[in-house]
């Protein structure tokens, strides 16, 4: 368990116990932070019961599966949102044959790792519930203590310093995609690039995305809905607004720029189905082409085994004229393939 409590935007105290939340909240001129990770649902209960947090909200936090939301109770406003980053340590740079598929059965699992974080936002403070301690909150301590003024402004400036925080994950991980895909692309117009890797590398981006896409989508009614019930928990503050308009902005470009990520995985899965119709037009171009020209000596050979009289039948001469047949069809249709770029 972490915690801290803030007075005019400077930290008071940290470190202090669950036992004296509640006394903190109800100190008009205290600022209180309180983060869980993998909590024990007893203790949650307890926490809740003697907080008066609604029972559902509590549910909703420790259960998996939650979809990203904002809430409004009672006596406060719960929202749960989902962290991501990709894990780059398993990107592998050098096509995937399938004998190495076979052997590394993790090839095809997503990159991507969520971490549900759930919080309750009290008039005078927030606590929030990690699913798991994957995600850092020493980064979102640092930007509210790097702020002061902004933290006079109440339990607005911590609800906003948590979803940028977590925003900027989800456009951290978009980039690290969207070079995945641009990295795709080149392989896959490589004539010596490995067909199967394009196809796994494609599936997995594309499994990422829908995982991304669950987490970053729903937050724009996140962001909504706390705009909405800012005013029923705390007076609003005006300076905040603009804050929270340029959340909302990041938002909206994360969406636009996941769905425009989606589109390109797909132009790139049937723009690869395309090429390989491609390839195979040309190899069979090529086949044909051969086998044109080697039905040539087929033909006259054939022609020259019947049991009929034929120019140089029995002489030496026969031999030589059907050979000097054969090279000059052959050589005539090798160059007008080769021409053709047929073969």
């Amino acid at each position: 368990m972490t915690s801290c409590r803030w007075e005019h935007g400077k930290v008071v105290e940290e470190g202090f116990p669950l036992d004296d939340v509640s006394e903190h909240l109800g100190d008009e001129a205290s600022l209180v932070w309180v983060d869980l990770c993998e909590p024990d649902h007893v203790g949650l209960l307890a926490l809740a019961e003697e907080l008066g947090l609604d029972p559902h909200a509590v549910e909703d936090a420790v259960t998996a599966g939650e979809r990203p939301k904002a809430t409004r109770h009672a006596r406060h406003t719960f929202l749960t949102v989902y962290a991501a980053k990709l894990d780059t340590a398993t990107a592998r740079s050098e096509p995937l044959t399938p004998s190495a598929v076979r052997l590394d059965p993790t090839a095809r699992e997503s990159r991507l790792r969520t971490t549900r974080i759930s919080a309750f936002v009290l008039p005078r403070g927030v606590i929030t519930v990690r699913s798991d301690d994957s995600f850092d909150l020493q980064p979102v301590v640092e930007r509210w203590n790097d702020d002061p003024e902004l933290l006079r402004l109440g339990v607005g400036a911590l609800v906003h310093g948590l979803l940028d925080t977590v925003v900027d994950g989800h456009f951290e991980a978009i980039q690290q995609l969207d070079d995945a895909i641009e990295g795709l692309e080149d392989l896959l117009f490589d004539e010596s690039g490995n067909v199967h890797a394009v196809q796994l590398r494609t599936y997995r981006l594309r499994k990422e995305l829908v995982e991304l896409r669950r987490a970053v989508l729903p937050m724009r009614d996140v962001v909504n809905a706390v705009l909405r019930h800012r005013s029923d928990l705390e007076q609003r503050h005006p300076e905040l607004d603009g804050f929270y308009d340029d959340l909302y902005d990041h938002v909206l470009r994360a969406a636009e720029w996941t769905e425009s990520l989606r589109d390109m995985v797909t132009t790139v899965f049937e723009t690869n189905l395309s090429l390989q119709d491609a390839r195979l037009n040309t190899v069979m171009k090529k086949l044909t082409g051969w086998a044109a020209i080697i039905a040539v000596p087929t033909a006259v050979t054939g022609w020259y085994g019947q049991n009929v009289p034929y120019p140089g039948f029995g002489q030496p001469v026969g031999v030589l004229v059907s050979a000097a047949v054969i090279l000059g069809i052959a050589a005539t249709l090798y160059v007008v393939f080769r021409r053709r770029n047929w073969i």
